[in-house]
Order: structure tokens, then sequence, then C-alpha cells
């Protein structure tokens, strides 16, 4: 998936200047809805969302392979990796499942995760892309309001992302950064990031993987891996 209306940045810097340049809060009195008992607090919790799945098939990429199958894989590989250094984590589908944008926020929420990855894919651009949301930052409340809960989170999802982003770079990935409206993330009440692969393309722009080649996802997943840890680690900074 491709938003082409999303806000990109091209440098890390003006990340923060998006933080700083934040405006009022929005809050409304609908309540989240809450189905599921929730995780201890304590309890560092990453959840990955496989975009699409079911007859959301999502983009069409270039090998003929559905953005659904791409982002499971990616997720299955992510979590595997976190699983192993010890890490608790939920996914939001494990087979070809099409979940709708309120019930992949109500899977985050109620798993009080401390960081959500939507996972995409997308034959334009190239290298990661990594999104937030374009919510303006809002207090904390006890009812957060559906469809803006986000904005309570946002500050620390564009922490989270940088994190992201630093990782990708350090492993020689090209970056882009953007904020735009994201369904089901502008729902969740914890930190939230949209990471969209896109083909890796060589200095003469030619590409040199897709964004299904295993190889490459494995790069991906791996640095992405060493990202959340570095993330767990300052969530539980005092």
């Amino acid at each position: 998936m491709h938003w082409s209306s999303a806000r990109r940045i091209a440098h890390p810097a003006a990340w923060v200047l998006l933080a700083l340049a934040a405006v009022a809060p929005h809050v409304s009195a609908q309540p989240v809805p809450a189905q599921t008992a929730p995780a201890p607090a304590s309890r560092f919790v990453a959840v990955l969302d496989a975009a699409h799945g079911g007859d959301d098939t999502g983009a069409t990429l270039t090998s003929g392979q559905m953005e659904k199958a791409a982002t499971l894989a990616l997720s299955v590989r992510l979590r595997s990796l976190l699983s192993a250094r010890g890490m608790a984590v939920v996914t939001t589908r494990e087979s070809d499942l099409n979940l709708v944008p309120d019930k992949r926020a109500e899977i985050a929420n109620h798993a009080r995760a401390q960081l959500c990855l939507s996972l995409h894919a997308t034959e334009s651009g190239s290298g990661v892309h990594l999104y937030t949301s374009s919510l303006p930052p809002a207090p904390q409340v006890h009812f957060p309001a559906w469809k803006t809960a986000q904005g309570a989170w946002v500050l620390r999802s564009l922490a989270a992302a940088g994190v992201l982003n630093s990782a990708l770079l350090h492993a020689g990935m090209n970056v882009t950064l953007g904020r735009t409206s994201l369904p089901g993330l502008d729902s969740m009440t914890c930190p939230a990031v949209a990471v969209e692969i896109a083909p890796e393309r060589g200095p003469d722009n030619a590409i040199t993987a897709q964004p299904d080649d295993p190889a490459y996802q494995a790069r991906v997943a791996s640095t992405l891996a060493a990202a959340l840890l570095e993330w767990r680690t300052e969530a539980r900074q005092p």
C-alpha cells in the first residue's frame, strides 16, 4: 500500500520539528470499546499488524504476489526474532484473515502494547517508509475518543519512528519519513508506526530486491528487531 497523501520528511532532523510544532488536542466523548482482558501494564508487549488479508489483497507486487502475503511473511519473521529475544509479541493475524481497522486497533489496545508496527509493502519509492498518524497531540484521558485516540500517543509514536529510522539508516537502508491519516492506527492507545517496505534500489536507482524477496525481508526484520529491543530499553527507563 502507498499513501500518496502522506506528508513526507526527507531529513531525520525535521522529524523532531514536527513533534514540537504539533497543535492543540481534540477530545470527544465516544469511548474506546473494550472486549478482552488487557495484559499487565509492566510487561513490554509488541504488536505486529500484518496489513490486509482475506479478500483485501492489498497491492499486487511485481512478482505477482499479493501485498497481504508479503506482510504476513514479514510479520512471521519479525515475530520469531522478537520472541527469540524474550519479547512478548501479539499479532493481529496469523493466517489469510481479513480484519477491519477497528479490530486491529482493539487488539493493540487490549494488549496494552508499548509499540505497534503496522506492516505494509509497495512497489513505489525505495527502501523503508515510516509513517505516523497526522493527528495533533492530545492529553491522555480515561475514555479516549475512538478514531482520534492516537493523539495522546502521537509524540511517543514519533519517538519510536525515530528509533526505527536510526536503526534502518545504520543498516544502510534508504528511509522515508511521513505523517498521514492512518485507519486503525488513529484509534490506537499506544505508540504506533506503519512500516512500508518498498523495493531496494542501487546507486543507479535500479531495483536490487523486491519487497517480498526473502533475503531482503530478513534484513529488514533483523533491523526492526534490533530497533524494538532498543525501544524496549528506553521504555523501561524512568
